[in-house]
């Protein structure tokens, strides 16, 4: 099976375990299954800068949905972990992004792969780089680590919790 990335987020109520809520409902379908998981990290907000702090991961998955089935299971789960509509960049209880889905680039109205702003998000290219250190962008054809060179994005990035103690406890 082909790697497919997801970003993950939350910040708001219990961002640690909305996170855990995420994965333990990938991990609960039986179509889905979580290979790597980044280290949480506290990120600051992304475009509107005047909310919460962020906790960021990403996840490797592997599943037989493909990128559009992939977006509506993960619509479902965002309903289910509590996400409300709010505005662009707003707060959210859980956020899940498909970032990448093998070397597939597909541009729908609702589902561009890659994700268009993946480049741009340092806390999205840490967490990525931690657990794929080989990621290859297809359509910018350069390595994490060119990207993350390149990234003029320079918000900080705090590891909050390592990955091996959020494999123990997501077991």
């Amino acid at each position: 099976m082909m790697p497919i990335f997801l970003g993950l987020g939350s910040n708001l109520g219990d961002r640690r375990k909305n996170l855990f809520d995420c994965l333990r409902e990938f991990e609960s379908d039986n179509r889905t299954e979580i290979r790597r998981l980044s280290s949480f990290y506290e990120t600051e907000p992304f475009g509107e800068t005047d909310q919460p702090r962020f906790y960021n991961a990403v996840a490797q998955i592997a599943t037989d949905f493909d990128p559009v089935q992939l977006l509506d299971r993960i619509k479902e789960i965002e309903k289910k972990i509590g996400r409300e509509k709010t505005y662009r960049w707003g707060p959210r209880k859980i956020d899940i992004d498909i970032l990448a889905y093998g070397d597939v680039s597909l541009d729908l109205p609702d589902l561009v792969i890659p994700h268009p702003q993946l480049h741009l998000r340092r806390f999205v290219l840490i967490p990525l780089k931690e657990i794929a250190s080989r990621f290859f962008h297809p359509k910018l054809n350069k390595s994490i680590d060119e990207i993350i060179f390149e990234c003029q994005d320079k918000s900080q990035i705090r590891l909050i919790i390592k990955a091996a103690k959020l494999l123990a406890d997501l077991k």
